[in-house]
């Protein structure tokens, strides 16, 4: 056989392995998996592991037996080696989040904005470039409506969804006033269509990419003088979340029958797992029930309002399984008997402990937070209305670092309360 026809010979066996080769390691086409339906971060259930099973024995290459001329390119110089003097620097993930406390004790003047959560809602309204999109309960802040006018002479859509009684309808009073003045500027804005029930929701969303929502109303009450909070989520993800039910509400699909799209309301920022509700269509009571049935350590809750008595029952069993469970009530309401304060405190277990606010306006929170690294936080209150009736938003993000900046604020507002009187309660 002649030099060439060797030559070509090795050649076609080598390229022939190589085939054979790159075809056993290419990937293997899976089947598109549905998204997770479940809140991410409370599965307890641990998923089989996903193994791809080998059908067929897989194929033994003959031995190559003629050996090529290797072809070695000579060294001629000695390497140089570089050396690495300096330690490199590690990049962490851009912060994605923020978190905002009101404080009545020392942020209270309305005439001085700074350092206030309302300074914070103007700078992100001024730097808007393309739109803001709103659902508000109420409103009565003359700066902030100032500068949505601005964004509106700039170009940017502004539109806000309010409730009808508590919004549009009381316009008109004293110290209101301003959503008429949107409304001459430009600015539609529309109500819940004349609903009973309320458009209970705080949320913002500006230019798609930045979503802002709490327990935090507009209003000099909401940022001045009372307990309130507010977290900013920069994720073109979480606000597309949010403008989908934002547009549901802009087209007056209200209520319980409007559509729920509960199985792509998640999201995964940095490692830590978001998800969002939305009242009443996702039934978010159910989901934090079972995030206060998943407690192994800890459950800690602030509440303006707490009338569910299964969420109740099921802080008494975390209780009694050993959790330590600990939450402040607003006061205003909480000796009535729709309140759960007295279902908490008549339990009498060691390690289940309640108290009132000692806000002398309102402790409007609406926060659990869970084994000090999840977050429930929005303008859900514990309530059956809130589940059943109310247009109302939740989300919930396992972050520690934010679980522990809500947990300083528990404190705060636990210190500044005080325990439930003796003989308040007749307990059965």
């Amino acid at each position: 056989m002649s030099r060439y026809l060797m030559l070509m010979k090795k050649i076609f066996i080598a390229v022939f392995a190589v085939s054979i080769l790159l075809l056993a390691c290419a990937p293997i086409d899976l089947p598109t998996l549905e998204p997770v339906t479940q809140i991410p971060f409370y599965v307890t259930d641990t998923p089989l592991p996903f193994i791809v099973p080998v059908t067929e024995t897989p194929m033994v290459l003959p031995p190559v037996t003629d050996t090529l001329d290797p072809f070695i390119i000579p060294v001629t110089e000695t390497p140089t080696i570089i050396s690495i003097t300096e330690t490199p620097t590690l990049i962490s993930p851009t912060k994605y989040w923020d978190v905002y406390f009101t404080d009545p004790l020392t942020l209270n003047n309305e005439n001085n904005p700074a350092g206030s959560i309302e300074e914070k809602l103007i700078a992100l309204i001024n730097s808007a470039q393309s739109s803001i999109h709103i659902a508000s309960f109420e409103f009565n802040l003359p700066r902030v409506a100032d500068a949505l006018i601005n964004a509106k002479a700039r170009g940017v859509d502004v539109r806000w969804v309010t409730d009808n009684e508590n919004g549009l309808d009381i316009d008109s009073q004293p110290n209101r006033g301003q959503f008429t003045r949107l409304i001459q500027n430009g600015i539609e804005v529309k109500d819940d269509a004349g609903r009973s029930a309320l458009m209970h929701n705080k949320f913002w969303i500006f230019d798609k990419q930045i979503t802002w929502t709490g327990s935090t109303n507009i209003t000099v009450n909401g940022i001045y003088k009372q307990s309130n909070n507010v977290i900013v989520i920069h994720s073109p993800e979480i606000a597309l979340i949010y403008e989908r039910e934002w547009e549901e509400l802009w087209t007056a699909q209200l209520g319980p029958r409007a559509p729920s799209t509960i199985s792509n309301q998640w999201a995964i920022l940095n490692g830590n797992a978001i998800q969002v509700l939305f009242s009443p269509e996702d039934k978010a009571l159910i989901n934090l029930i079972a995030l206060v049935n998943d407690a192994q350590v800890s459950i800690r809750f602030l509440a303006f309002s707490f009338t569910d008595y299964p969420l109740a029952q099921k802080m008494i069993e975390r209780a009694q399984a050993g959790v330590d469970v600990k939450g402040v009530f607003e006061t205003f309401g909480s000796n009535s008997p729709r309140s759960e304060l007295k279902t908490l405190w008549c339990a009498n277990l060691p390690n289940l402990h309640v108290r009132q606010d000692g806000n002398g306006s309102f402790l409007h929170h609406k926060v659990v937070i869970i084994d000090n690294s999840i977050v429930f936080t929005g303008s859900f209150n514990f309530s059956s209305n809130a589940d059943d009736n109310n247009e109302e938003n939740a989300i919930i993000i396992d972050n520690p670092e934010i679980a522990n900046l809500y947990t300083q604020e528990f404190e705060k507002n636990w210190n500044q309360g005080s325990d439930v009187t003796a003989g308040t309660f007749t307990c059965e």
